[in-house]
């Protein structure tokens, strides 16, 4: 069985990193992909998809990435639950294994863009 993915698509904010309570780095973002087919409207609708990012990965992604920026992101899909108030909800994100920034304002100062 595979469970791997590729996206492409702008960042919808800046990475928010915080620290687990092992102390390891993780960062989410959300990315704004569009579909590559119309709607019965004639719109080109997309999807903001959940990516997280791990220690070294995220450092370097908040660094030289920016909320419109287009980036790379191959990965796995992993399913969440989490505990809310009105009760538990059920959720997929993306975890990812690599990102490329594609483009980006600061890239100029990047010398390997494929983490």
């Amino acid at each position: 069985m595979v469970n791997s993915l590729i996206l492409v698509g702008r960042l919808t904010k800046e990475i928010e990193i915080r620290e687990t309570d092992s102390g390891k780095k993780v960062g989410t973002l959300s990315l704004a992909v569009p579909r590559s087919f119309k709607n019965s409207e004639g719109v080109y609708e997309t999807d903001f998809i959940n990516c997280t990012l791990w220690e070294e990965k995220a450092k370097v992604t908040k660094e030289y990435c920016e909320k419109g920026d287009i980036v790379g992101i191959r990965g796995r899909l992993q399913s969440k639950i989490v505990e809310t108030e009105d009760g538990s909800k059920y959720f997929l994100e993306v975890v990812a294994d690599r990102i490329t920034f594609l483009t980006n304002k600061k890239q100029e100062n990047v010398k390997n863009t494929d983490i």
